[in-house]
Formats: structure tokens, C-alpha cells, sequence
């Protein structure tokens, strides 16, 4: 197991940026499913779709995929479907058990009346839209020094989405929700291929779990969601890291406590002080990962890009957990002194908010910082402190690009 509580498997130690049809048609090609909106055709036409370069997710893991969104594609405010990164820790469920027929969503534990519902019967609820980060927790993970195990997430394992479906209190109150129920455990159809492994089950206490922005989504930047998104269903939890999304939903279980297990008291925690590689940490010091935290991202220009001088529009993105972006600035001396930015787009609970500055450009090699600062005047770090599981990194961000001329 890695620090992600996945099962060990093998990696691409090159992790190129393929074309997300390529690599999906090499791995379920002639199933005949529509993993990310469009169909997969029986012969991946390779050559064609490695041209297209906006239509690539850099791979980190080819099975189970985990894949990442390159940091260029953030200069929009919704991450396209077909763009949106990956995170996987058994793969999709077995394809007889996605038909709208045969979903079933099961509603136990301290309930009133255990209820199943099929997918029409969920959305006789009433419909609502979020949009919202998603980002896993171990986004920025290979930033961290000393290395940690785990997936080596870069910058990309993040995106911004409309998610639309029914709110999750709504199907609590349905089913009778007890007093002495204070938590709420989700369970996906995904299973382990190894007896060994443990299932993924996590849970979340009963105030996120009735906050009237926590839905059991199906809908995903308005289509249906997708298959590696977690068709049909897929819990989204506004402001908190993705490790709480569970996707391929089938089970909801109202508990007193947390839901046990690896996935919820080994793996997605970290420590509530400062600690050094290696230190044993007590369980009492570690805290289970849940809100995010302020965090921003260069989108324009790309590291490596060579620049004519002039004025050079730099854009990105920032984000922070259950509050609002303030402000975002600029650095072109190290962190010496900081520019403000100019916020575009629109301002909205839990989604990122877009960002541009006009940079004079001066001959030579240059190094692009960015920071951002919420609405509790929290500040983006120079660096995260290190921690074993490798979460929550949002150290400044930095682009280092050649202006020639």
C-alpha cells in the first residue's frame, strides 16, 4: 500500500502527457463504454488523436488510471469533462452494474426506514447545481522534500465543475435520519481485485452531511456524469478534498462514529503539528484530511515558454475551501515584493476564482511567483510543511520562463 492507501502498481516512470482517448483505448478497448462522455471506438485512432494536444492528461498511474489535467488547461472556469483529472483506486465497477436498470442506492444504518432507490426515483428530489473545486489530496505531492510514497502528483490534480443532482439531507430525511446518527459512511460499487485490499469507505460527520451544498451528484458540467467521474452517482462535498467524493455510489450508512477501516483511520490523515521524515507519530496527532486550503496556480505562461518582450497577459487560477478568494498577487523578484492581480469571472462558493496581470517583459530568464489570500486572511505559503502522506502542498506556486529579445 502507498500513502493513498492504494494497492502497489506499476507506474509510468516517463508519465507522458498522452491523449486521454489514447490511453483509455488501450485499456478498455472493444468494451464499447463511454467513459468520459463520448464513446471509445473498438480501434483507437492513435495517430490522430496524439495530435490534438488539448485533449491530454499527463498519466501517473496507467492501471488503475490516475491521471492529471496539464496546468494550461486552468485558463478557463470550468475544466471540460474530457480535460478533468483522474484518481482511481480499484477502476470502474464491472459495466453490467452502470445501467440506469440496474443502479440501486441503499439508505441504512440509523434510519428511520432503510430505503433503496433507483436512479429515477433519486431524481424525484429536488434538482440543485454547485459548482466546485475537486481536488485530490495529494495534489503537489512531488513537491515535497524528502519524497513521499504515493502517487506523484504535480500541479494538475485539481479541477472546477458544475455538479449537478439532489442534496444529500434530502435522502437522509426520506429515510428517517436518527438523532444518534453523526456521522454518514459512502460506499462505491469499485471493488479491490484482491481479497487483501480493503475497500475504499469513508465517511463524514452529520454536519457536512446535511449542509444544503453537499448533493449526491449525477451530472457533471451539464451532461451525464461520466463513467471515471463516477456514473450515475458520485458524492461531491463543496470545500473539502476529493478523498470524501466517493464515487459510483450504492451506499449510504448513518452511523455514530466514523466509518472504520484503512481508507478511513490509517490512510487520508496528517499530522496536527509539525513533524520530521521518519518521526513515529501518535494517532492521537493526526487528523483525518477533509477542507482544503488556500491555494493558486500559474495557467499562462507555461514553464519553459520563450516570451518576445513586451506586455505578457500572466493568468491562473486560485481556490480556497469553505471560503472566498480575496486576492491574488504576483512576485517577480523571489517573494521580495508582491503585485496584485486583477480577479475575473465570477465569484462563487467553493469554485476557483480566475486571475490575470499584465507583465512588462524584460530580456533574460525569469521566475513567475503567485500566491493567494482567502477571506480569513489566510495567506498561500512559500512552502507546505512536510508531512508522510504527502497532502495538502500549496506552497507558491512558479513558472520560469526566457524572454528573447
Amino acid at each position: 500500500m502507498n500513502a493513498d492507501g492504494e494497492a502497489s502498481v506499476a507506474r509510468d516512470p516517463a508519465a507522458q502527457a498522452l491523449s486521454r482517448r489514447t490511453v483509455l483505448g488501450r485499456i478498455i478497448q472493444g468494451l464499447g463504454l463511454s467513459l468520459l462522455g463520448f464513446a471509445i471506438p473498438a480501434r483507437a485512432k492513435e495517430q490522430a488523436l496524439e495530435t490534438d494536444e488539448t485533449d491530454r492528461l499527463i498519466v501517473r498511474v496507467a492501471r488503475p488510471l490516475d491521471a492529471e489535467t496539464p496546468v494550461q488547461e486552468f485558463a478557463t472556469s470550468l475544466t471540460p469533462n474530457s480535460r478533468f483529472f483522474v484518481r482511481s483506486h480499484f477502476g470502474p465497477p464491472p459495466p453490467e452494474q452502470l445501467s440506469d436498470e440496474n443502479w440501486r442506492l441503499r439508505v441504512t444504518g440509523l434510519v428511520d426506514r432503510p430505503l433503496t432507490f433507483t436512479l429515477h426515483e433519486l431524481k424525484q428530489f429536488e434538482t440543485v447545481t454547485i459548482t466546485a473545486v475537486v481536488q485530490c489530496s495529494g495534489n503537489g505531492r512531488a513537491s515535497y522534500r524528502p519524497k513521499v510514497p504515493g502517487v506523484q502528483w504535480d500541479r494538475g490534480a485539481v479541477g472546477n465543475a458544475r455538479w449537478t443532482g439532489v442534496r444529500l439531507r434530502d435522502v437522509l430525511a426520506k429515510a428517517g435520519l436518527q438523532t444518534s446518527g453523526l456521522h454518514v459512511q459512502f460506499q462505491g460499487a469499485d471493488r479491490p481485485a484482491a481479497a487483501t485490499v480493503p475497500p475504499f469507505v469513508r465517511s463524514i460527520p452529520i454536519e457536512k452531511a446535511l449542509h444544503p451544498d453537499t448533493i449526491v451528484a449525477y451530472e457533471m458540467n451539464g451532461r451525464p456524469l461520466p463513467l471515471l467521474y463516477g456514473a450515475p452517482l458520485r458524492v461531491v462535498t463543496p470545500g473539502w478534498m476529493a478523498n470524501s467524493c466517493i464515487k459510483w455510489l450504492t451506499d449510504i450508512t448513518v452511523r455514530q462514529d466514523e466509518a472504520q477501516g484503512y481508507y478511513m483511520q490509517t490512510a487520508y490523515r496528517y499530522p496536527t503539528r509539525p513533524v520530521t521524515p521518519g518521526e513515529v507519530i501518535a494517532s492521537s496527532d493526526l487528523k483525518s484530511v477533509e477542507v482544503m486550503i488556500v491555494k493558486s496556480l500559474i495557467a499562462q505562461p507555461r514553464e519553459g515558454a520563450s516570451l518576445a518582450p513586451g506586455p505578457v497577459t500572466v493568468q491562473g487560477v486560485a481556490w480556497t475551501g469553505e471560503g472566498r478568494i480575496v486576492r491574488v498577487e504576483v512576485s517577480l523578484d523571489e517573494g521580495r515584493t508582491w503585485e496584485p492581480t486583477r480577479l475575473v469571472g465570477e465569484d462563487l462558493p467553493y469554485a476557483w476564482r480566475q486571475w490575470q496581470y499584465i507583465w512588462q517583459t524584460m530580456s533574460g530568464t525569469k521566475t513567475i511567483l503567485c500566491r493567494a489570500i482567502d477571506d480569513r486572511g489566510v495567506t498561500q505559503p512559500k512552502t507546505s510543511p512536510w508531512n508522510p502522506g504527502g497532502f495538502f502542498w500549496n506552497g507558491w506556486d512558479r513558472v520560469s520562463v526566457t524572454v528573447v529579445g
